[in-house]
């Protein structure tokens, strides 16, 4: 008998619905779904939990084939949520591009000043600058936050965006002859991209 067969005869052997269990051992009611019909595997703290409210073992509720596909979907999750980490705080980080002194402002000064103190160059052309590093800035923080909810299909996504976010940004700052701003966001996707190859 399957992982997912077992768990089922023993949540229905207690009475409970998916719901039930999934607040007596502390997890989303989609999880408890999602490993009745065989979709993926608990935790190794979630299956420890099991095994301690059913009184039954590890080796009963799972077999060894199945605890080795478990703790590679654990591993795969980690890097994945580690890779979300990562690559949403450098997007984050863009926010700095508001503050730091790193555009040129033109033949009006030849010193570098923030995005507030840009002076050289059309309005329009702020408010591109702007755009682009407060939607990174928010995307980065949408994905922070998203990292606490069980979905990795919204985390794909956000990722996805990030990196589009990250090169609209290197052509629109190297486009204005802003090689500062350029420079500080190529290191960020550079940083990014290898960070994804490395955890990938």
């Amino acid at each position: 008998m399957e992982f997912n067969e077992k768990l089922q005869e023993l949540r229905k052997g207690k009475g409970l619905t998916q719901e039930e269990l999934a607040e007596k051992l502390f997890v989303s009611r989609t999880a408890i779904s999602k490993w009745e019909s065989g979709r993926g595997y608990p935790s190794i703290d979630s299956l420890k939990e099991i095994s301690r409210y059913f009184s039954v073992t590890i080796d009963e509720l799972i077999c060894p084939e199945e605890i080795l596909s478990a703790a590679e979907e654990e591993k795969q999750a980690f890097a994945g949520r580690t890779l979300s980490f990562i690559c949403n705080t450098l997007d984050f980080l863009t926010v700095f591009l508001l503050f730091l002194p790193v555009f040129g402002n033109g033949k009006a000064s030849p010193a570098a000043v923030s995005l507030f103190g840009l002076t050289g160059v059309h309005s329009w052309v702020r408010i591109v600058f702007l755009a682009v590093i407060v939607l990174s800035a928010l995307n980065g923080l949408c994905g922070l936050i998203l990292i606490h909810f069980d979905r990795p299909v919204w985390n794909r996504h956000r990722l996805v965006t990030g990196m589009v976010l990250s090169v609209l940004a290197v052509a629109v700052f190297i486009a204005a002859r802003q090689p500062y701003a350029g420079i500080f966001s190529f290191a960020l996707l550079v940083i990014k991209t290898l960070v994804m190859m490395k955890l990938r």
